[in-house]
């Protein structure tokens, strides 16, 4: 098991930040402050690519969870935030940026890239779950969410897949490549976001990974907009959803 050390706190407006580290892999934890010994339902989520764990989207998101009484945790990412990139990962963003320079489809490099980083990450999450569930102030029977948008959706759907502890989870806006097959192991309840008019990913790309997941409850969320146009008030959506499947009370832990 990969041993978590907290390395940084602060606090504001309600809100607890920690940094920590799990191995050599860093990430941080949001939590409410008011009393440190209650427990309350964590929601795990993975930043999209070029991104970090305390990037403006997941601090934003983290804030909305836990004013309703959740803790947030965030990991870097392989090749992201402050974790080194590889020659892999030179290479492939080298591709990507190349592809978009001279008009050519995105997909297939960053479908390719994100498959090779969930590899790496799905057994990083489920070792950041092990460990955040010593927390007393989450413990290991308290109900869990998964939400990643774009990579977050390429790293996720693969750990949700094989991990039961996640009871419900947020995706979207991602190829159904690769993933198609993983999601239709998922029986969980779903959100999915999808971008009408995004120049990457198309409506029938999007549908189809909607498609594919196996849960009896899932809802799609389209919305009109281009690939980074989606509406902010969907975090508000994905804040509900989480509160009507893990519960938002908080329980005196004992």
């Amino acid at each position: 098991m990969y041993s978590l050390h907290f390395t940084a706190e602060s606090s504001s407006n309600g809100m607890i930040e920690r940094d920590f580290t799990l191995g050599d892999v860093p990430g941080v934890l949001w939590s409410p402050a008011r009393g440190a010994a209650d427990r309350a339902p964590l929601v795990l989520m993975t930043h999209g690519g070029g991104n970090h764990k305390k990037h403006p989207a997941m601090s934003g998101r983290a804030r909305r969870l836990v004013r309703d009484g959740f803790h947030v945790a965030v990991l870097d990412a392989p090749g992201h935030g402050d974790r080194p990139r590889t020659a892999h990962d030179e290479a492939e963003v080298a591709e990507l940026f190349r592809a978009r320079a001279a008009g050519e489809p995105e997909g297939p490099i960053v479908v390719r890239y994100n498959a090779h980083l969930a590899e790496l990450a799905v057994p990083e999450h489920r070792a950041a779950l092990d460990a955040l569930q010593q927390l007393p102030q989450i413990g290991p029977g308290g109900p869990v969410g998964f939400w990643g948008i774009n990579m977050g959706t390429a790293i996720g759907i693969p750990f949700v897949a094989r991990e039961p502890r996640i009871t419900a989870a947020v995706f979207g806006q991602h190829w159904p490549d690769v993933l198609a097959e993983q999601a239709r192991q998922i029986t969980i309840p779903i959100e999915f976001d999808l971008q009408w008019d995004d120049e990457h990913i198309s409506r029938e790309q999007g549908l189809a990974l909607f498609d594919a997941f196996a849960s009896p409850e899932k809802s799609l969320h389209v919305n009109s907009g281009r690939h980074k146009e989606l509406p902010r008030f969907e975090a508000d959506s994905a804040a509900r959803f989480f509160a009507r499947h893990l519960g938002r009370a908080i329980t005196t832990a004992v």
